[in-house]
């Protein structure tokens, strides 16, 4: 059991290392088929391992000067306010349903990903339409502060908190994209700032599914600590793989997690 939990934490360290995102999307079918865990059960474990990854991922970043830490800590607060509710419906929706949300879920993502990757422009970012509702200063690459960007970014934490709560998802999937289009930052700080978002709103739904009664197996444990190992690796090879490469295996190992967990709820 270990041994199958470290193997699917180091694919699934590695896909949040490239991506920025889709660590949630994989994590919670990874442990669902592979350790056989209900679904309900397996989204904290999921965000535990993929919290933990992401923090990793975020420290570099900052390091780098690419993360928008004032944005991030906005993000999450406001993520806060709704994981709670986010955990709550968790419990009272029916397997099945969770089960069909989570597929929709990833048919989206592996939609926008594809969509994405056919526009990949010469020097490998995506292009991004932007609404220029969040300005960014083009002297200091940061946000420019007034009440739209603070109302902007709050909504899109909200929104995130909701599905990290209910799904063990909803960081990258949703924070990525929603800056790229509603702010002016490069791809590369979006998913260095999603990163450090991933990471503290892990850490609050963890704590609050822990004093539910979650309770961590030692399978978990290797599953997290796995997952750290493959982001560190990955990281290391996001340079030297092609953007729409990337997108596109993406997208289509989504559309393939999907089919297999709505296989399981037919089932």
């Amino acid at each position: 059991m270990m041994l199958s939990g470290g193997l699917l934490g180091l694919v699934i360290g590695a896909v949040l290392g490239l991506t920025g995102a889709g660590g949630g999307i994989f994590a919670v079918p990874a442990l669902v088929f592979g350790l056989g865990m209900d679904m309900r059960a397996a989204a904290p474990m999921a965000l535990m391992a993929v919290g933990s990854a992401a923090m990793l991922g975020a420290l570099q970043g900052l390091r780098q000067g690419l993360v928008r830490y004032k944005a991030a800590i906005v993000l999450a607060t406001a993520g806060t306010i709704t994981a709670p509710l986010g955990i709550r419906l968790a419990h009272w929706l029916p397997s099945r349903w969770l089960n069909l949300i989570f597929v929709a879920v990833m048919l989206v993502v592996a939609y926008r990903m594809f969509m994405s990757s056919r526009g990949v422009q010469n020097d490998g970012e995506l292009p991004l339409m932007q609404s220029g509702i969040c300005k960014v200063s083009k002297e200091t690459g940061r946000f420019i502060w007034n009440p739209r960007t603070v109302t902007t970014l709050g909504g899109i934490g909200v929104v995130s908190g909701l599905f990290t709560g209910m799904l063990g998802i909803g960081g990258g999937f949703i924070i990525v994209p929603a800056l790229g289009y509603f702010s002016e930052l490069r791809m590369h700080s979006i998913v260095a700032t999603s990163l450090l978002v991933i990471a503290l709103l892990s850490v609050v739904t963890v704590f609050i599914a822990s004093e539910q009664g979650l309770s961590l197996t030692a399978a978990t444990w290797a599953f997290s600590a796995a997952a750290l190992a493959g982001m560190a690796g990955a990281r290391l090879l996001v340079p030297k793989i092609s953007s729409m490469v990337l997108q596109r295996i993406f997208a289509i190992a989504c559309v393939v997690v999907a089919a297999m967990m709505l296989t399981r709820n037919i089932g």
